[in-house]
């Protein structure tokens, strides 16, 4: 077998099997929150008899382990269960939730990915100058704040100093590109802020250590422009830790918009799942940590196949 066939196929393997493990957490992560659901469900003024029927009816009494392969069964044949709330089905819920979600994160990777790899190709080319200066010295701001000061901020600014948004994102059915991408606006720029500053310092620092190389210096004797060779020669070779960087704030942006969700009230998974949190629905606070495990992992493992194909001693074998 080709090496790079060999470590795809062991990445996705680890990948399914660490997926596997992830979820037997979250199982009983979920299962040991303190408190009765079927007291949650019912009330303080619950009679025994009511409690017994409702856990009953729940399974509670069933052992741990049965109740984890039981809903593990479920998940792989694309059955999440009821929530226990509205007994409204979870994946059909999960699935109006999810596309607005993806639509936030990937509206804002489409603005922070790009113009992050930019801004760190510029730093690298003036190091140590007023724009590598001026560019760290924002982005080292931008990065020390936390997501709902961020959030704020942004909601004071153009909403009350210069009020050009509304602070709500509200979305539905229906509603066309621009409107809806107007709609998200101030979280997608919140989302930006957050996430910018992680990818161009990577950026920056990977090129800089790519231009330690002596492959460099031949291409700097040879006349080339700066900008040329961090373009053609640099980039290219930093491009592995680069695309790991970049996944990882993929996943942040799919997974780690919970707070932003919540201070724009953002019809999406994040808002989903405080929702029913607050309720004690297990099945759905169960399904919402298990996509957004997937989402992290998968994310991740793309990461890494990426750096293998990119990697031309493993492409070109000896």
């Amino acid at each position: 077998m080709h090496p790079v066939l060999k470590l795809v196929v062991q990445r996705i393997a680890l990948g399914l099997l660490l997926l596997l493990a992830v979820s037997l957490v979250i199982f009983l992560g979920v299962e040991a929150l303190p408190g009765d659901t079927a007291q949650a469900l019912l009330g303080q003024e619950a009679t025994p008899v009511a409690l017994a029927n409702m856990r009953e009816r729940l399974g509670l009494n069933e052992p741990a382990l049965t109740r984890y392969f039981g809903w593990l069964g479920g998940v792989l044949t694309g059955d999440l269960g009821k929530a226990l709330t509205n007994d409204a089905d979870i994946a059909t819920s999960i699935r109006m939730r999810l596309g607005n979600t993806l639509f936030l994160a990937g509206s804002a990777a489409v603005i922070a990915v790009p113009l992050a790899i930019i801004l760190g190709l510029i730093a690298a080319r003036y190091v140590g100058r007023w724009p590598d200066k001026l560019i760290s010295a924002v982005t080292l701001t931008t990065i020390s704040l936390p997501e709902f000061v961020a959030a704020y901020f942004v909601i004071y600014l153009l909403t009350h100093a210069f009020p050009i948004f509304q602070p709500v994102a509200m979305v539905f059915p229906g509603m066309g590109f621009w409107a809806k991408l107007h709609a998200v606006a101030l979280p997608v720029i919140v989302l930006v802020i957050v996430v910018l500053a992680h990818m161009m310092r990577m950026t920056r620092a990977t090129i800089l250590s790519v231009m330690q190389s002596a492959y460099i210096e031949t291409a700097e004797l040879k006349g080339l422009s700066p900008i040329t060779v961090i373009w053609r020669h640099a980039f290219p070779n930093a491009i592995a830790p680069i695309v790991a960087v970049v996944m990882l704030n993929m996943a942040y942006l799919v997974v780690g918009v919970v707070v932003v969700e919540v201070v724009f009230s953002y019809n999406a998974l994040g808002q989903y799942l405080v929702d029913h949190v607050t309720k004690r629905d297990l099945p759905v606070v169960q399904a919402v940590g298990l996509i957004f495990a997937t989402v992290y992992i998968g994310l991740n493992m793309l990461a890494d196949i990426i750096g293998i194909l990119a990697n031309p001693r493993l492409r070109h074998p000896k």
